[in-house]
């Protein structure tokens, strides 16, 4: 057979088809399967019972519209895969941004996994969370990088990466993530959609899209909501045995899995997988 040659443009302009039709497959996706039909806003307030409490200091500010709105910037979000994968893919975001940001205790009312969302940035963190080996993502001057918003972004790599991504001066105004309701969810979205090498996506992860490396399987690390927990914070939660932190994401995880009829799927803890 004979060879077929393309010129530079005609691969170029082959490209953009297939990004574009890539992106409008991604929102049809995401129109066809909108988020607010797997959780409205009367499942919202049950998941988060106690976010706006005056207890609580974040009272009034993880809206439900916020949230809503923010989703439509990742369209993959909650529109992937069968029902099932799509509400335990939101049940497992919710649950760690719940742990992330909770207020609640033992005994507490309604019991201790009916009070997330009600932190929006980090009490007394212990440093300005600034990396000054990333280069590419400077320090601006009297800025702390503590954790802000639902996911608690930290440190300068991570709000210098989540600006650009999403339109604003993370590294000169980061307290804009705790400022902002609308933006404050998108850097937690930003987050959990984003493959960082050599971590993989949390959404690649819930979905069931990411391979084990032959790394994974050495440091014997397992697809599920254990795994996301090791993205999020395996340096200081995984691979130490039974964790308390750890134990609280999935009690969070059981009880909003639940009220999505669906089930958690294996491999929760991290407890003797290697951090990333």
């Amino acid at each position: 057979m004979a060879a077929v040659s393309l010129s530079s443009s005609s691969i170029f302009i082959f490209s953009l088809t297939t990004i574009f039709l890539f992106s409008i497959s991604s929102w049809e996706a995401a129109e066809a399967h909108p988020i607010s039909t797997l959780i409205n806003k009367k499942l919202y307030n049950t998941l988060f019972l106690h976010k706006d409490d005056k207890a609580c200091p974040a009272n009034n500010f993880y809206t439900y519209r916020s949230f809503i709105k923010a989703t439509k910037w990742f369209p993959g979000f909650g529109t992937t895969g069968s029902l099932a994968t799509r509400k335990r893919e939101i049940a497992a975001f919710l649950a760690q941004i719940s742990h992330e940001t909770g207020g609640g205790w033992a005994t507490a009312p309604d019991g201790p996994y009916s009070w997330g969302l009600c932190y929006k940035e980090e009490i007394n963190p212990g440093s300005n969370y600034c990396d000054d080996t990333y280069k590419q993502w400077p320090c601006y001057p009297g800025k702390s990088y503590k954790g802000r918003g639902p996911i608690q972004l930290s440190w300068n790599f991570n709000y210098g990466q989540a600006g650009k991504a999403l339109g604003f001066d993370g590294l000169k105004n980061p307290e804009i993530v705790a400022n902002n309701s609308l933006i404050s969810f998108k850097t937690a979205l930003w987050f959990w959609m984003t493959e960082q090498k050599p971590k993989p996506s949390c959404h690649d992860v819930m979905v069931g899209r990411y391979v084990l490396t032959k790394a994974d399987v050495a440091a014997n690390r397992t697809v599920g909501f254990g795994m996301v927990t090791n993205i999020i914070n395996g340096a200081l939660e995984c691979g130490i045995g039974s964790d308390a932190r750890v134990n609280d994401r999935i009690g969070y995880f059981k009880r909003y899995a639940s009220l999505f009829s669906v089930q958690t799927g294996p491999n929760l803890d991290c407890a003797n997988q290697k951090s990333f």
